[in-house]
């Protein structure tokens, strides 16, 4: 699993000021992607041990963090990795966890793998972005058909659109 970016603090992934990691890998390579240059599974840097301890260190210092976001890319292209990771992060941090993936939450739980991964996830920012359905006024997302589903031990609690769009 490779680390394309980190944001150590960014409102633009969620609510509250958050701490974005982007993984390299997508296989869904929408058009009109935002990020292409995340579909390339070898780009960026290895998220091995000294990179893992850099991320949760950095979480562990900032007080003013409302959470961590993942994205890419895919967050779920390598669930195996993702899911290792994203326990770790959640014992040792606790902090709220948003995920984007091209990925429905349907097609998540219908896969033995991924599916596993959503218990650790608090909000989930579903769906393969549409280029006919991009819309600039939408917060968190950039097409309608991408949900913003609020999870709790990986089963949807809330299905909302943000109340107060553009």
């Amino acid at each position: 699993m490779r680390v394309l970016n980190v944001f150590p603090e960014t409102v633009s992934d969620g609510f509250g000021i958050r701490f974005a990691v982007y993984f390299s890998g997508c296989s869904h390579r929408c058009r009109g992607c935002h990020n292409p240059q995340s579909w390339d599974c070898s780009a960026g840097e290895e998220l091995d041990d000294a990179l893992k301890e850099r991320i949760i260190s950095e979480l562990q210092s900032n007080p003013i963090l409302d959470g961590i976001t993942f994205s890419g890319g895919d967050p779920m292209f390598n669930p195996e990795e993702f899911l290792k990771f994203l326990k770790e992060v959640k014992s040792r941090t606790n902090l709220n966890v948003w995920c984007y993936t091209g990925y429905t939450y349907e097609e998540l739980v219908s896969d033995s793998e991924r599916k596993l991964i959503l218990k650790y996830i608090d909000v989930l920012v579903d769906g393969r972005f549409v280029m006919s359905k991009k819309d600039p006024r939408l917060y968190f997302r950039g097409s309608s058909n991408q949900r913003i589903l609020y999870l709790k031990n990986g089963k949807i609690v809330r299905d909302s659109k943000p109340e107060a769009e553009c």
